[in-house]
This record gives structure tokens, C-alpha cells and sequence, in this order.
């Protein structure tokens, strides 16, 4: 009988735990540049007296999908898109380095070229500053020219940005939705990687299937509860025929 309470707790929690996973997914559907999750899990036999005939499964951790998004063209100028495998470097809030896919890129008052959410682009020399201009562009290999306020149209070299292209084990997500290196270090630059100037590269999850994948959960949610329901009633029944002997 505990057995059976077990198993069916087990995988409740693992149907709940993959739910709140599917539905982080759906909600970031159209967050350009995401990485859909997943969780990943094993069968573990369980201990106890009696022949091991029984297993139940157990959560490894969360996983996260490498497979590339939809490129979709906007005509903007700090628009970037990496062009195959690559990842674009930034500054996290805790003041080390983190990797995204996600390239609107934008100018604050002051000058810092941030992402989308703020953070600061890293380029190969830090923190990437830039000094006023009238106009931007952003080279297929990540260099990045302005064309100076009231001065010739000579395009200025100002900067590039720190493009790595680590292979998928070397990185994990963190907390905070950036990618992180497992070994903790920074990445080197990698001058092969690509950029399209003017597209974002959208989300890599798909809406439908993380919509059935989500109500297939809530049925093994629901059928694990009646099991454990079940032997409830079994056990209460066995009591009430030993009281009534």
C-alpha cells in the first residue's frame, strides 16, 4: 500500500513540476530569442521489502532546448538575429557574464548599448559605451560604426560585439532566463559567428504543442490523485474487516 502511495506522489509532483514548466514556456511564446524548458526525469526502482517490481520516476533537473527560432525581419537597425549556432554576451545584474539570443538592442540616454530587458551588451573590451552619432549600423560580424553628429559621412569603427559559440553542454540556464557557462568562466569570442542586422529571431516554442503537452499533464496529474484516493480506500477497508472480526 505505501508503495503505491509513493509512486503516484511521485509522479504528481513530477506531472506538477513539468505543468509550471510548459506554462513559463507558453508564457514567453513570443519572447524573441527564448529557449523553451523542459524537465527532465528518470525511473528509479523503489526500495523496500518485497521484490523490486516497482519504480517510480524522479526528476534530474530542468533542460533546455537548442533548436533555433523563426527568423522575423523588423528593418530595424539594432535589430540583430544570430545567423546559426552563436550567442550574444551581456552583462547580468550580478556583474558577470551571460549569454542570450535575444537582440533588440537599444541605446540608453547615456549612451550604454543594453538588451531589451536593460542590460548591458558586452562587447571585446567590456561594457560597451557609445559616443553620440547620427546614425548606426551593425556589421554582419558584430562590428559596430557610427556616423559621428554633423561630421562627414566616413563611417567610425566604435566598437564590436562579443559573439561565443560554446557547444550546448557548456552552457545552462540560470534564474534570471540568460544562459550561463556551466564551468562558471567566461566564454572567448568567437569571430566566426553571424549576425543578420534588421530580424529577431523569435521564440522556439510552439504554442500548440506546449498546450497539449500541458492538458496531458493535468490528466496525469489527475489520475495519479485518484489512485492515491484508491488506496486510501483500500487501506480503510482492510481496517474496518479487521475491527469487524
Amino acid at each position: 500500500m505505501d508503495k503505491v502511495l509513493y509512486i503516484s506522489s511521485a509522479g504528481a509532483n513530477l506531472a506538477m513540476r513539468a505543468q509550471q514548466v510548459h506554462a513559463n514556456n507558453l508564457a514567453n511564446s513570443s519572447t524573441p530569442g527564448f529557449r523553451r524548458d523542459f524537465v527532465s526525469s528518470l525511473a528509479v526502482e523503489l526500495q523496500g521489502d518485497g521484490l523490486g517490481s516497482r519504480v517510480m520516476p524522479v526528476a534530474r533537473g530542468l533542460g533546455s532546448s537548442f533548436d533555433a527560432g523563426i527568423m522575423e525581419t523588423t528593418g530595424r537597425n539594432l535589430d540583430v538575429a544570430i545567423n546559426g549556432d552563436g550567442w550574444l554576451s551581456v552583462e547580468t545584474a550580478a556583474g558577470t557574464e551571460g549569454y542570450t539570443r535575444s537582440g533588440q538592442l537599444q541605446v540608453t540616454p547615456d549612451g550604454q548599448l543594453v538588451i531589451a530587458g536593460g542590460l548591458a551588451v558586452v562587447g571585446e573590451a567590456g561594457a560597451i559605451q557609445l559616443p553620440e552619432f547620427q546614425s548606426i549600423d551593425i556589421g554582419i560580424d558584430g562590428t559596430i560604426t557610427i556616423i559621428p553628429p554633423g561630421g562627414a559621412n566616413e563611417p567610425v569603427l566604435v566598437g564590436r560585439l562579443k559573439l561565443v559559440n560554446p557547444e550546448p553542454g557548456e552552457l545552462q540556464k540560470s534564474a534570471d532566463g540568460l544562459f550561463v557557462a556551466t564551468a562558471g568562466d567566461e566564454l572567448d569570442a568567437d569571430p566566426e559567428v553571424r549576425l543578420r542586422t534588421g530580424y529577431l529571431e523569435s521564440s522556439n516554442v510552439n504554442a500548440l504543442n506546449e498546450m497539449v503537452s500541458f492538458l496531458s499533464l493535468s490528466r496525469q496529474f489527475e489520475a495519479q490523485m485518484k489512485i492515491m484516493k484508491a488506496a486510501g480506500d483500500m487501506a480503510s477497508s482492510g481496517d474496518r474487516l479487521v475491527r469487524d472480526q
